[in-house]
């Protein structure tokens, strides 16, 4: 029996099992099983195998830098893009709540939404969420992408785009790719600065959130930022 014949075989028999009970395959045999749609020709198993050891869960698989994944003996550019979709599909999905219009009445509920986005980026990137006047989701949007120069980031283009969307309220949001969420100095100052000029325009600036991989900040629960009223 050739070395085909024996991983298509092995590959119909997960695809049963799977098919019976989903919920009785191991992570590394789910992980293989999904590998096979981006990687028909080849034995999958060393594989899914290889990026659990490297990345120790599935959620960790999923989140891996680009840089991490392509040390990966056998995940070549095919995979890379494979796993972009993928990466993109559980993003928005978890931005599904902009579209239900949910109710932001949590720096949780900001960071959750913000996380699977920008969480485990590797680039700093600041984003602004916009809500109503009964602080329901109006939009989350992209403003600078890269290292972050704050000093960039004009006060008229964030109240420029709130005004636009006929919001009433806003978060901003942004990562730090280095793992820790708490603020610098220049954080602090950038949201004191644009929290005179919300006062202004009669908007609220409700929170600045950071987030970190599995953790965040909100300058608004730490005392540093007081919420609008």
């Amino acid at each position: 029996m050739s070395r085909s014949a024996h991983y298509h075989g092995h590959r119909q028999r997960l695809r049963d099992r799977f098919s019976r009970d989903s919920t009785q395959l191991e992570d590394y045999e789910l992980l293989e099983l999904l590998l096979t749609y981006a990687l028909p020709r080849k034995d999958t198993k060393p594989l899914a195998k290889e990026l659990l050891a490297n990345f120790g869960s599935l959620k960790g698989v999923l989140v891996a830098k680009p840089h991490e994944l392509k040390n990966i003996k056998g995940f070549g550019e095919g995979l890379e893009l494979f796993w972009k979709i993928w990466q993109e599909f559980w993003a928005r999905l978890n931005e599904q709540s902009i579209k239900q219009r949910e109710i932001v009445d949590s720096p949780k509920k900001v960071a959750d939404l913000a996380a699977s986005r920008i969480g485990y980026a590797s680039r700093e990137s600041f984003w602004l969420l916009l809500v109503d006047n009964k602080n329901r989701l109006i939009s989350f949007n992209l403003v600078s992408s890269g290292t972050v120069d704050q000093s960039a980031i004009h006060p008229r283009e964030l109240f420029g785009l709130a005004l636009e969307k006929q919001a009433s309220g806003l978060v901003l949001v942004h990562n730090h790719p280095g793992g820790d969420p708490k603020p610098s100095q220049q954080d602090v100052e950038f949201t004191r600065k644009l929290q005179d000029t919300a006062k202004e325009l009669e908007l609220r600036l409700l929170d600045h959130v950071i987030v970190a991989e599995e953790s965040y900040c909100s300058l608004q629960e730490d005392g540093i930022l007081v919420m609008g009223n």
